[in-house]
């Protein structure tokens, strides 16, 4: 059962804005885009047939953006699928009454130009007030009445100013698209145009559903997406990593600061770790893989996951050809099992690292012994008895040492 991304309603509005001009080109979205885009050279085709597809491509373009909204403020991260039909006559209210108002513009740029320069600001206005209504309360009839405008104005305060801006931004995009894209061939102007009007539709109301989902406390919006989550058995370290990843976009450090206090508190999930990791990979922070590889390959022996542990090995000392875990009771069973996986190198470098950092241990013999067999197996036998030799004093007299030593010594000519 896949995964449901949930969306953090405590980032900055900043960062959700920066994040979601992505969200277009995500999944379901990615996929409306350029059908729907495609779809728009058939309305180059004269008289009823074009008018028709022109009909069907922006119902279908202000359905799915609407379902974005809805499915945005109730707290899903990515695009909804293609259709779905979660939010029944909420959804077709807020198609139809954009659906109206662009056709208002057109007719009246065709005919009376001069009365857009009233339409575009009275609906800037009003269209935020209609959508955000129906994102929270699924009400067609009150979303429609007049003197519930004001109320939701009033009630998201300055947050209304930002929606205004999106609906005002998005009425500039689609114009300036236009403009930008008219000069070039028909068969190209147009499959382009529908994208970018697909896009910047999806974008806007993807924002207004942001919007929305900050505030769904106050205004009492349910958040399917937590409630699947559960249900689904997601639990809040799932929801963290997520948060995370999408906070490090903006805030790298406040990230690896709220993933740092997690994994220090008790276990973790490897998803966490590996999370933790790959904010630390994106920061270039060397040290702070290779520490936080020490304490993640312990814990990873201790919960019986060894060969987890070996690729954080492996992974570390591509960063550093002498990082070796910091405890032989770590370091020597990894390189028993890599070496019983026929992890030969990894096996050697282990057996290496051991002799050389606890040479006095009473395991120091068995680990020598063993990476100078496995180098001996392929044919580096010169390797294999500076392996050996390294026992040095602590060691002089181990038997195993000592016959292998003289096995791999290569023979004296005799007169």
């Amino acid at each position: 059962m896949p995964r449901i991304a949930l969306a953090n309603a405590r980032a900055p509005f900043a960062e959700r804005l920066v994040s979601g001009l992505g969200y277009p080109l995500r999944g379901s979205a990615l996929a409306t885009c350029i059908a729907l885009g495609v779809a728009s050279i058939v309305s180059l085709l004269p008289g009823l047939i074009g008018l028709l597809v022109v009909l069907i491509v922006r119902v279908a373009t202000w359905r799915y953006a609407t379902e974005a909204l809805l499915h945005t403020a109730r707290g899903y991260a990515e695009p909804p699928e293609l259709g779905m039909d979660e939010s029944g006559h909420a959804c077709w209210a807020l198609t139809l009454a954009h659906l109206l108002v662009g056709a208002l513009y057109i007719t009246y740029a065709g005919y009376y130009p001069p009365a857009l320069w009233l339409l575009v600001p009275f609906f800037t206005l009003i269209l935020p007030a209609i959508d955000l209504s129906l994102a929270f309360d699924g009400n067609p009839a009150l979303a429609f009445n007049p003197l519930n405008w004001w109320q939701i104005a009033r009630g998201f305060g300055a947050t209304y100013i930002s929606a205004v801006a999106i609906e005002l931004a998005l009425t500039a995009a689609i114009a300036l698209a236009s403009f930008a894209l008219g000069r070039l061939p028909s068969l190209l102007a147009s499959p382009l145009y529908g994208f970018a009007y697909v896009y910047f539709v999806i974008l806007a109301f993807h924002l207004l559903g942001v919007l929305v989902h900050r505030r769904h406390e106050d205004i009492g919006v349910e958040q399917d997406a937590e409630r699947l989550a559960d249900a689904r058995g997601q639990d809040d370290d799932e929801r963290l990593r997520d948060w995370a990843l999408q906070r490090a976009a903006s805030a790298p450090d406040e990230a690896l600061q709220l993933l740092a206090e997690r994994l220090q508190n008790r276990v973790a999930p490897a998803y966490l770790h590996q999370a933790y990791r790959e904010l630390l990979r994106r920061g270039n922070m060397r040290e702070g893989l290779l520490v936080h590889g020490q304490i993640w390959i312990a814990a990873l022996l201790a919960s019986g996951e060894a060969k987890r542990a070996l690729g954080v090995v492996q992974e570390c000392s591509e960063l550093d050809p002498s990082f070796v875990p910091d405890d032989p009771a770590t370091a020597g069973p990894l390189a028993d099992l890599a070496a019983r996986l026929g992890m030969t190198r990894l096996a050697v470098h282990l057996c290496r690292g051991f002799v050389a950092h606890w040479p006095r241990s009473g395991q120091a013999p068995h680990y020598a012994v063993l990476g100078a067999r496995l180098l001996a197996g392929q044919d580096r036998p010169g390797e294999a008895l500076v392996m050996l030799g390294r026992l040095g004093a602590h060691w002089p007299d181990h038997p195993e040492a000592v016959a292998l030593t003289r096995q791999l010594q290569p023979p004296t000519n005799t007169a």
